[in-house]
């Protein structure tokens, strides 16, 4: 029996289909170390920029700064007007924008249908509203509910308004992704039971989202907090030595507050200015925490 020799063509063959592999993977490793090089950047100018501030703003980290109201003498300065008038614009916020997303979301995600043009033209909006800039939501505010049919004036149910509109397409996205996330078996089998589309929603659906929706909704938030570009041009600017009473009261809030005092040719007004950055970042870094603990603490796996 004559054995047949290899045909050098397939040996070919085999050698490129083996450097090929190879190759790609080169360019996987390349393209995974140019990733991690861009990570390290921007997490050392992050470190130096928040110990840069840190440590200018340590002489003022202290309980006068949240104790003191704002002053015109640095050295008395403090912030507790702009933390209390913070807390009622968030907070009169989340109350406007967090039911009305979950509402929305509800019906583009179990009740809309797809066919309806009104129904695309939401989806269209949703899409093009998240990335519109902040100022022109001041703008829409000032227009519309401080000056226009609204009247409101510069009062802090201006500001609420103002920033449930700015965060409303956020949470509306964020709570349609937490509903999608449901699995369909779950909804098929509680209507195979004999329960509405109702009852399925409530009972089913919603309690199975709601990790998704809080940690959208307090990320969302937490974009509010720190925006001062719409508050400019709804009297946060003002000098507030008094804590608010209301929705229609007048207000500052932190990043306001922070713009006037680097704008002071005061030096010790910028040291005061770091110092409350510091403490706007320690509210924000508590609210991203407790978005990540409901994350991982209710958060379903199917």
């Amino acid at each position: 029996m004559t054995a047949i020799a290899p045909s050098p063509r397939r040996d070919d063959d085999r050698s490129g289909r083996e450097l090929a592999p190879q190759g790609v993977q080169v360019k996987e490793l390349a393209f995974k170390y140019l990733l991690l090089a861009c990570l390290v950047v921007a997490v050392v100018f992050l470190v130096i920029l928040l110990w840069s501030i840190v440590q200018k703003g340590w002489p003022r980290l202290n309980l006068e700064l949240i104790t003191e109201q704002p002053s015109r003498r640095p050295q008395r300065a403090g912030i507790q007007s702009a933390i209390f008038g913070t807390l009622w614009v968030i907070g009169l916020a989340a109350a406007f924008c967090i039911p009305t997303g979950i509402l929305a979301a509800i019906y583009l995600e179990e009740y809309a249908s797809p066919n309806r043009w009104y129904n695309r033209l939401i989806e269209l909006n949703l899409q093009n509203l998240a990335a519109v800039p902040a100022i022109v939501y001041g703008i829409l505010g000032l227009g519309l509910i401080a000056r226009g049919p609204l009247g409101f004036g510069f009062v802090v149910i201006t500001a609420s308004l103002t920033l449930s509109l700015l965060v409303l397409p956020v949470v509306i996205i964020a709570s349609r992704e937490a509903i999608r996330a449901v699995p369909n078996s779950i909804r098929q089998g509680s209507l195979a039971l004999g329960a509405t589309r109702w009852q399925t929603v409530q009972r089913q659906v919603l309690p199975a989202a709601v990790p998704g929706m809080a940690t959208g909704s307090i990320l969302a938030l937490s974009r509010a907090l720190g925006e001062a570009a719409p508050l400019v041009l709804l009297g946060g600017v003002s000098f507030i030595t008094f804590n608010p009473d209301g929705p229609n009261s007048p207000y500052t809030v932190l990043p306001i507050l922070i713009f006037s005092w680097t704008i002071r040719p005061q030096e010790e007004f910028r040291v005061a200015a770091s110092a409350a950055i510091v403490v706007l970042l320690v509210i924000l870094l508590a609210m991203n925490s407790l978005a990540i603990f409901l994350r991982n603490r209710y958060q379903q796996r199917w």
